[in-house]
């Protein structure tokens, strides 16, 4: 615990945050634990399509509705988000129902072609969305507040209670997968409502006026940067299921059971998210010289854990795989390899990434998950068979991303410098967008 706290510590990270790490490890053991026994219950070829779904619902709910989340912790934490956090929870309910209106309107297919006929699939996926819509918003009041408690209970709640309720199903003798994905929807709804019992008060912060258009348009251009993150993050597997030949229908399962296992040290690496927009927005309305050491601390630490955790994934992840799946779900070392890298990459580019959106630079934060869906997309054309290509294509746009961000935080950090009062940082912590 002591050397836990000593990293947190160093990271500039506190109590709360150490809290926050700690639910996550439950969340990240009970989403494995799903995975497992819902694997175990339903068999590769079954449980393939839940598979689908799990991918859809992260990256959906993640993609459409994590901007809520960044925007409104950065309004609290820089000037006071009351404003914020209204107008973009309005936003974010249009979203969602847009959202289901067309999955709604687009059943025939998904069914047909993503969800092997399960309608409760669907259900599941509609309710989800709208369930991830109302988590990040809390999560955002939480996060930019510094209630790290409140947001470690939400994330602790949301794992145990899917894992409960799989296990019930497992136990129960259930073999299909709908009611394995009704859990999905029906467990962040439990933790949201667990943690913003009480919290009223969040909605009567003092701040300057929010108005519509500004409030908009940065959760657009924030929209577009997580939308277009977790194509590249989530792409994979989706990619997989829609090209895989009927014989090769299991792999997409085994695939998910591998890459969930290359992603612990993106669970992890949520305690330190949660709290990182929010202390870069803070330092960058105050001290460009602390937001630089800051970031430059944190992006050091989590470089040299992303090498730790790549070679542990290499050394200990096939054996992880076969304890919790079964060995009809192993794929080689070299899959693990390249999963690996790829995840660890894209973490890296997240730091980055959350940089410029602290700094206000919404559209320049968009540009680097641009280069990474394009490099995917270019490499997952150019290469077969089919699992390397879509294992070389994450890697490949994780590198590209990561180095677009990389040259537009050294640009931005120059021309932040050259401003010997800071006022153009100042400007950037409070205006809604800069160019």
């Amino acid at each position: 615990m002591t050397g836990a706290r000593g990293w947190a510590a160093r990271l500039g990270l506190g109590e709360g945050t150490f809290a926050v790490g700690l639910s996550l490890g439950v969340l990240g053991l009970t989403s494995y634990g799903f995975l497992a026994v819902a694997g175990r219950a339903l068999g590769p070829e079954r449980y393939a399509p839940l598979a689908t779904l799990w991918t859809l619902v992260f990256l959906g709910g993640t993609g459409f509705f994590l901007p809520l989340e960044q925007e409104i912790a950065r309004a609290y934490a820089a000037r006071g988000g009351g404003a914020v956090l209204r107008r973009a929870a309005a936003i974010g309910a249009a979203l969602a129902a847009l959202l289901a209106v067309a999955l709604v309107a687009g059943r025939g297919p998904l069914l047909a072609e993503v969800f092997d006929g399960d309608a409760l699939l669907l259900v599941s996926l509609v309710l989800a969305l709208g369930a991830y819509y109302a988590e990040f918003v809390v999560r955002g009041a939480l996060a930019g507040t510094g209630r790290f408690g409140r947001y470690a209970v939400l994330l602790g709640t949301e794992g145990a209670a899917r894992f409960v309720a799989c296990a019930v199903l497992a136990v129960a003798g259930v073999r299909t997968a709908g009611p394995y994905g009704l859990t999905l929807a029906l467990a962040p709804l439990l933790a949201t409502a667990v943690a913003a019992r009480g919290q009223a008060a969040l909605l009567r912060d003092p701040a300057p006026p929010a108005p519509w258009r500004a409030v908009g348009t940065s959760i657009g251009y924030l929209l577009a940067t997580a939308v277009l993150s977790q194509a590249l993050v989530n792409a994979a597997p989706i990619v997989l299921k829609a090209l895989a030949r009927p014989e090769e229908n299991a792999l997409a399962g085994r695939f998910l059971a591998c890459l969930v296992i290359a992603r612990i040290p993106l669970f992890l690496f949520g305690a330190v998210q949660a709290a990182l927009l929010p202390s870069l927005a803070a330092l960058a309305g105050t001290s460009i010289g602390g937001f630089v050491r800051h970031l430059r601390r944190t992006f050091v630490a989590l470089a040299v854990f992303a090498a730790v955790s790549t070679v542990a994934t290499l050394a200990a992840g096939p054996f992880v795989v076969r304890l919790l799946f079964g060995a009809e779900f192993a794929l080689g070392t070299r899959d693990l390899a390249l999963l690996a890298a790829g995840n660890n990459v894209y973490l890296l580019a997240v730091v980055l990434s959350q940089a410029l959106v602290a700094l206000s630079l919404h559209r320049r934060a968009a540009l680097g998950w641009v280069a990474g869906v394009a490099a995917f997309a270019v490499v997952t054309a150019a290469v077969s068979p089919l699992l390397l290509r879509v294992e070389l294509g994450l890697l490949a746009g994780a590198v590209a991303a990561l180095a677009v961000f990389a040259g537009l935080v050294a640009a931005s950090v120059r021309t932040a410098v050259r401003a010997p009062t800071g006022a153009d940082v100042a400007e950037a912590a409070h205006a809604p967008l800069k160019p």
